[in-house]
């Protein structure tokens, strides 16, 4: 049946939206030379002044001082007077289908708010992080918005929306009654759609990876504990069989598993497991801490999640009070990593606070302990070796992708200035310029 003209119209005008909203949301690619007043490439802790970049078909071509770049006759310029380029930032713990608890709290955007409308959001997530300068981002976990992160990572790939290059982990995994929404707190005859996958036992673990994994899942997450001991104490969830047979099942499938994994027993189960990155480890011991700098497991430390969740249920406020206890735990188990040369990746679980300010989490390292550089690098160059990426982007060299976000000031001695965004460029197109 041939639709009606008022429907062929309709959808017209829907098109011509979608890809008028495509077309402003970025310039093609072409050659580009960028000509800020520093460039820190992450090859080292210094930024150079006085050098140039040169970007062809969505690659970084050269880099060096203005005078040896040899840029084409019509390659556009972009003049960055006070501004350091940098490799685009890389977030390894991201939710998109969050929002600030003091928004909506957890439980509501679970149980009330439509996936179709968390997805939505989603996207405008995704395009507020790229427009802060975050490239990439690991997003662990759609927390009851089942696998609709597959179709965000395909929307962004295929240029339908603008956001970071995604890899994601679909649904998490969890140990039976162990996350919620429920089973504490809600009437025990209710049955309530979970924040995550629920298993009990090897033979449900390995279904559930195998499963994640054939929707799209790049990375396999897993709880390795929660509150689920006496009085909501942290402790494990699962077994060291189920933990094992998760952590293998997903590596026999070509994929790295981040745990969830807050208590010391939680931490060290999870990397005598084979874990390849610790997510939070607030509680974890020196001792542990060691057996992650052997193991070569990657720890993501989530400080800014602390300080926000503080802020919303326990009156915490920047600037005027001293750490909380929660804050201080956190701060120490930091300070104990980066001491034992554990590799610490930038990961800041934004979704528990907003979206776009993803650079909290380097200013809070730094706060923590870290050196300016230390903390660009764990946000650049450290991240995409923790995603084994190493060679694809994460630095400013000739061949990489062209990755790349300027910040006026220089967030090489000065982490502040990550919250001044002046450019953004993906994969050679431009999504911000002054």
């Amino acid at each position: 049946m041939r639709a009606s003209p008022m429907i062929q119209w309709m959808t017209t005008l829907l098109l011509l939206l979608l890809c008028s909203l495509a077309a402003a949301a970025t310039t093609p690619k072409g050659d580009w030379l960028l000509l800020p007043e520093r460039v820190w490439t992450a090859d080292g802790d210094a930024a150079h002044t006085g050098w140039a970049v040169l970007v062809h078909d969505g690659a970084i071509a050269a880099m060096g001082p203005r005078s040896d770049i040899q840029a084409p006759a019509d390659a556009q310029r972009i003049e960055l007077p006070g501004a350091t380029l940098t490799p685009g930032l890389i977030d390894l713990h991201s939710h998109l289908f969050l929002h600030p608890y003091n928004e909506t709290l957890w439980n509501n955007q679970v149980l009330i708010e439509p996936q179709d409308y968390r997805t939505l959001l989603a996207a405008k997530h995704a395009r507020d992080t790229l427009l802060a300068g975050f490239t990439t981002l690991r997003d662990l976990g759609t927390e009851g918005a089942g696998y609709a992160d597959v179709s965000v990572q395909r929307a962004i790939e295929e240029g339908l929306i603008p956001g970071p290059r995604l890899f994601v982990a679909t649904r998490a995994i969890v140990a039976t009654a162990s996350y919620g929404p429920g089973p504490r707190g809600f009437r025990p005859d209710l049955e309530l759609p979970g924040g995550a996958q629920e298993v009990s036992g090897v033979d449900q673990a390995m279904a559930a990876v195998r499963e994640q994994a054939a929707r799209g899942a790049d990375w396999i997450k897993l709880y390795g504990d929660y509150r689920v001991g006496p009085g909501g104490a942290t402790a494990p969830t699962f077994t060291p069989a189920e933990l094992k047979a998760l952590v293998d099942t997903a590596h026999q499938l070509g994929r790295p598993v981040a745990v969830h994994a807050a208590s010391d027993e939680g931490v060290r189960m999870a990397a005598q497991a084979g874990a390849d990155s610790i997510e939070h480890g607030y509680g974890a011991s020196a001792a542990t801490f060691k057996l992650l700098k052997q193991k070569g497991i990657a720890y993501e430390p989530t400080l800014t999640a602390v300080e926000a969740t503080e802020q919303y249920f326990h009156h915490y406020v920047p600037g005027r009070d001293p750490p909380t206890a929660r804050m201080q735990e956190a701060a120490r188990a930091f300070r104990t990593a980066l001491k034992l040369g554990v590799t610490i990746g930038n990961g800041s679980d934004v979704g528990v606070f907003a979206h776009g300010e993803n650079w909290r989490e380097p200013a809070a390292m730094v706060a923590a302990g870290m050196t300016p550089a230390q903390a660009l690098h764990a946000a650049t160059d450290v991240a995409a070796k923790i995603l084994r990426q190493r060679g694809v982007f994460g630095r400013i060299a000739p061949g990489l992708r062209a990755d790349l976000a300027a910040f006026t000031g220089d967030p090489s001695t000065h982490i502040g200035d990550l919250a001044h965004p002046v450019f953004v460029m993906k994969d050679g197109s431009v999504y911000r310029r002054p």
